[in-house]
Order: structure tokens, then sequence, then C-alpha cells
């Protein structure tokens, strides 16, 4: 869009070099507008201001209300819909007989609102620190975890269980088993505990995640 300042300055150009023998279509071309532009802009003996900014635009037929606005808002924070996508609230709410705006609609307003990820209930998820453990002594703290060991057999695995105690690095306990089920870590902890000869004694174990 030319401003009507530099409209009148180009007009101005036109003229003056027309008037010095210049051909109006190549005066007009050195300026890149068309000579029906030109002719457009001094109709009348007057440069036209550009009459764009003023022209009535239609609405665009996929322009909903207020009204439909804040109902979609209403339902993406309800708890059912609080972590799905529109790709998943259109079709659940077709499904309740319910039909509110495609789910491009519904993108566009969760992107004009920032609610794209976290809305509702759901909420950007807290970054947590691990928790740590320290130890001073021997089988003050007991590491464990189930690696799996290929077998003689293509697809054939066993589950070795081992527990290591975190101060002195030693094997305090371990087992191989066909099968990862929860009895056998017990089972293995119980063993373990007897041999160290800690009965009764305060004992922290925590399961690590090792090769699988």
């Amino acid at each position: 869009m030319i401003s009507p300042s530099n409209r009148t300055l180009a007009v101005e150009l036109i003229q003056e070099a027309n008037q010095n023998g210049a051909r109006l279509a190549k005066a007009c071309e050195e300026l890149h507008i068309s000579i029906r532009t030109y002719e457009r802009w001094v109709a009348d003996g007057d440069v036209k201001v550009d009459q764009r900014p003023l022209a009535k635009r239609p609405v665009p037929k996929n322009k909903i209300s207020e009204e439909e606005k804040e109902e979609i808002l209403t339902v993406v924070k309800q708890e059912e819909y609080a972590d799905l996508p529109p790709t998943q609230i259109v079709p659940k709410l077709a499904d309740k007989g319910t039909y509110i705006a495609s789910e491009s609609t519904f993108y566009r307003v969760l992107r004009e609102e920032k609610m794209q990820h976290h809305r509702g209930r759901s909420q950007k998820p807290e970054r947590r620190i691990p928790e740590s453990h320290l130890a001073r002594l021997p089988n003050q703290v007991w590491t464990w975890d189930i690696t799996w060991l290929g077998g003689p057999v293509k697809g054939l695995y066993y589950r070795l269980y081992l527990i290591l105690d975190l101060f002195s690095r030693k094997a305090v306990g371990w087992e191989v088993w066909e099968t990862e089920e929860a009895k056998h870590a017990e089972t293995l902890v119980k063993r373990a505990v007897i041999n160290e000869k800690i009965q009764g004694a305060r004992l922290c174990c925590i399961q690590i995640m090792g090769a699988r």
C-alpha cells in the first residue's frame, strides 16, 4: 500500500519525466506502477487517497461469536477434556450429540488463549529433583536392580536380581530367575539381610534402573 504523500510524489515524477520527453508507459514502469494505476490516481485532476483501508470487508465465514468462544473455553477446562487435544474433544462431544465448532476452530481458540498444552486441572508438570541417598557405613543403603541375561536360545532371557551395598559396593545378594516378579525381589532381600546379620537394623533399599 502506497501512502498519499508517496502517490503525490510518484505522480509528480511521472509527469516531469513525461514533459521532458519520456513515454508515459516507460515512466510508470520505472516506478513499478501501471498506466491504469497512474490514471486512477490523477482522476479528476487530483491524487486520490487509497480507499482500501476504508473498504468494508466481509466477515469470515468461520468467525465464531463470543458466546461460542466462551463455550469452547468452558468445555476444554472440564476435567473430562482437560488433557485431550481437539482431535479427541470434538469426536467425544459428537458421540454425545453435541457440536460446538470444528477441530481447527478449537485449536485456533486455544492458541489465542495460550491454552494448547495445560488447562484446567492439567497443569505443567513440576520438575522435581531426584531423591538422593547417603551411606556413611556398610549396610545402611542398598540398591537393587533386575538385568536381563540372554539365554542359550534366541528370544530366551533370564533375570538377574542383584543387590549392592551403596557404601562398599559389595554384592550382598544375587539370584537368577526366569521371570520378573515382586516376590523374587522380596525373597532375595530377606536372604541378604540374614546373610549380613542385620536383622532389625535400619536399612534403606532402593531400586535403580539397569540394562534390560
